[in-house]
């Protein structure tokens, strides 16, 4: 380079050199869907699974119950997650509402189909607010259904049932498991959830209150 009086220290742009990204496309990755592995984010990005950790670890991102959450809580979402919590554990000393809540649409529209005229409780969801969970479409269909959203915080997967009881004791059953088809997957993890009794289900939600106590006594911040 020096011999063609190229002096520039920068390297250039050449053919096998690993591909840059911007941290705003995985930052935007990670809004859109916050459970994402290291090797999924990786062949969006078209770059290897050590350069995506790198980033994440730049980026100050840490792994808690298969999400991808700020190692340090902005103040505000530390309010959030403070202020939601107080409130729901007020609520439920109140009137205790989780025997109608569901956590996912899925069971919501089952729960519902099982309902009558004569049942007057309402269906509660609580799903995370990903992306794709507080679209437009989404909103417009849920409001069709006529069911309650629970508050949920940002960055809290420590208080969704779905992630630290259901996806949590389905990884057990992952854990060295091969699939060959997305077939194959889905036929698996229907049979899992068909194995499990409606006593699996409701541990996952009646901890919740524990949990929200936690995040109270913590202030907000995640808790051990």
């Amino acid at each position: 380079r020096f011999k063609n009086n190229d002096f520039e220290l920068e390297d250039k742009e050449r053919s096998g050199a690993p591909k840059k990204f911007e941290d705003k496309e995985l930052e935007q990755l990670l809004d859109e869907d916050p459970s994402q592995t290291l090797s999924e984010l990786g062949k969006i990005l078209q770059v290897d699974e050590s350069t995506v950790s790198k980033r994440l670890k730049g980026l100050g991102m840490i792994q808690k119950q298969g999400h991808w959450v700020p190692y340090e809580l902005k103040p505000r979402d530390v309010e959030r997650r403070f202020g939601t919590c107080e409130l729901l554990l007020q609520r439920q000393k109140r009137k205790g509402f989780l025997g109608s809540l569901s956590t996912s649409i899925d069971a919501f529209e089952s729960s519902l189909k099982t309902k009558t005229a004569a049942i007057h409780d309402k269906v509660i969801l609580l799903h995370d607010n990903a992306r794709p969970h507080v679209a437009k479409p989404i909103k417009t269909y849920l409001e069709t259904l006529k069911c309650e959203v629970l508050p949920h915080p940002p960055y809290s997967p420590d208080i969704a049932p779905s992630d630290f009881h259901l996806f949590r004791s389905m990884a057990h059953g992952l854990a060295d498991r091969r699939f060959h088809s997305y077939k194959e997957a889905q036929k698996w993890i229907d049979s899992w959830i068909a194995s499990k009794d409606m006593s699996f289900f409701r541990r996952g939600i009646h901890v919740l209150p524990e949990r929200w106590e936690k995040v109270v006594s913590s202030d907000g911040q995640y808790f051990k």
